[in-house]
């Protein structure tokens, strides 16, 4: 058989694979930078906003405007007020996270300025409650699931940027073993890289079984971890990479097209990918290192036939899909750390969480969001593909095997001070206007600890229905 090593590096490596969209927005932490422009309409959360008639802002009239289609100042200022009276009397606890997104003030039309505000005031406090919440779990290193732990390690090394640091989760490899042989991997998987620059963490399944980093359980709970780094260790969120050797190999096939909204590239190591499918690999990078000889599973050809995939799809969308996959000749499933040049390769890639273009293929373990999209868990099934693009001040849905529930709509992706029109798969089209609210960043912390994806409005589907 012939084997082959496929490069493709771009110059968009510094963009977070798929970097077309409007710049980064929250680029310091844990500080939230303010770099949205305001304008002279604002979105309204929940659809289709009419055009109001001219009011002024005294007296009665500040509540009417406050929940029309365009933000001012008065009511901006006033939303922020409210705001910060109520967070001196509140812990950001999951419950009051709720209750605050519901709160009066918080539908209120308000600028991009008073957005960012808003945004940084909210995830100063949600990071509070965090630290006391998560105290216990962090100061025992092991991430708890009902009965299951994980346990984790990590190092950090080299001087902390002022973004925040970079964060590489590398799963071990084993599997269908004895809980002997795992933890012995796991011990080994503490050694074997050393970026220059980030907090190099290595967790320990919760299980012993062949599949021990595809099960749903892993998601949730890297979910909670990447929370724990972002609060006790000021990692940045938008450098945050996966990578794993054998059995962790298959978990990075696995868990990088379902979780690709968290990372900014994913490497995975002497692995198969199963039944898992790479699509959703759109806006990251990802690298596929295997021994030429690692012929068991055909983990070799396999790899050849995923470096062959990304390549055409590169190639139909070439502002995505950003790849390596290098076979490593003479080496069995062993590749002696040549594999370790895939460190320095994802450092130079950033997460963008505001792509303008998202492929969602939903895997046998369902996601409600994925980026700018959401939808409803109870209607996600296996194989749902879910394609949807923004060009100037046009959303549309290109395919939908599921519907969107909702749009997660923010400042870095689309201008919210303008008309937004909508393109349903079928070609439907209408012409809304949205506005920004607190409660619209509340929901979407309260739904994931990432003040850089947290969003500025959001737009039920279908049009605001």
């Amino acid at each position: 058989m012939m084997w082959l090593t496929v490069w493709i590096l771009t110059s968009q490596l510094t963009s977070a694979a798929a970097g077309e969209g409007r710049p980064g927005a929250l680029d310091r932490h844990p500080a939230v930078a303010a770099t949205v422009q305001d304008g002279a309409g604002t979105p309204d959360v929940g659809g289709v906003t009419p055009r109001r008639s001219n009011t002024s802002h005294d007296g009665g009239t500040v509540r009417a405007s406050a929940n029309s289609a365009t933000a001012n100042d008065v009511v901006s200022n006033e939303a922020i007020s409210h705001l910060r009276q109520w967070l001196a009397m509140q812990t950001l606890t999951d419950s009051e996270l709720a209750q605050l997104a519901a709160e009066p003030f918080s539908q209120y039309a308000i600028s991009g300025a008073v957005a960012a505000e808003a945004l940084e005031l909210i995830w100063e406090a949600r990071q509070a409650a965090l630290a006391v919440s998560g105290q216990k779990e962090f100061n025992a290193r092991e991430v708890r699931l009902g009965d299951l732990v994980m346990p984790f390690w990590y190092r950090v090394f080299g001087e902390k940027p002022e973004g925040g640091r970079s964060l590489y989760i590398s799963m071990h490899g084993g599997g269908g073993a004895p809980a002997r042989v795992n933890d012995q991997q796991y011990e080994n998987q503490k050694r074997l890289y050393q970026p220059d620059e980030g907090i190099y963490l290595v967790p320990r399944a919760p299980g012993n079984t062949s599949d021990l980093w595809h099960q749903g359980h892993i998601d949730l709970m890297f979910d909670r971890l990447i929370t724990h780094m972002i609060v006790r260790e000021n990692v940045n969120p938008n450098r945050v990479y996966l990578m794993g050797y054998s059995a962790g190999g298959d978990g990075v096939y696995q868990l990088a097209p379902r979780m690709a909204d968290r990372w900014a590239a994913a490497s995975m190591m002497a692995g198969h990918p199963n039944e898992s499918r790479p699509e959703g690999l759109r806006n990251i990078g990802f690298a596929i290192h295997v021994g030429a000889e690692d012929s068991a599973y055909n983990r070799n050809s396999v790899a050849v036939q995923w470096g062959q995939r990304l390549t055409e799809l590169r190639q139909v969308d070439p502002n995505g899909y950003i790849h390596h996959v290098e076979l490593h000749p003479g080496r069995g499933h062993w590749m002696n750390l040549e594999d370790a040049s895939a460190v320095p390769w994802m450092a130079r890639l950033t997460r963008n969480p505001w792509p303008t273009r998202v492929v969602w293929h939903q895997d046998d373990v369902v996601h409600d969001r994925f980026y700018w999209l959401r939808t409803r868990l109870d209607t996600a099934r296996a194989g749902q593909l879910l394609i949807a693009s923004v060009n100037h001040q046009t959303i549309r849905i290109e395919k939908a095997d599921i519907a969107p529930e909702a749009l997660l709509l923010h400042d870095n992706l689309i201008n919210l001070d303008a008309p937004i029109t909508l393109v349903d798969v079928d070609g439907t089209t209408r012409e809304i206007r949205v506005k920004r609210t607190i409660g619209a960043i509340a929901q979407t912390i309260l739904h994931r600890n990432d003040p850089l994806s947290a969003a500025f409005s959001v737009i039920p589907w279908p049009f605001g229905s």
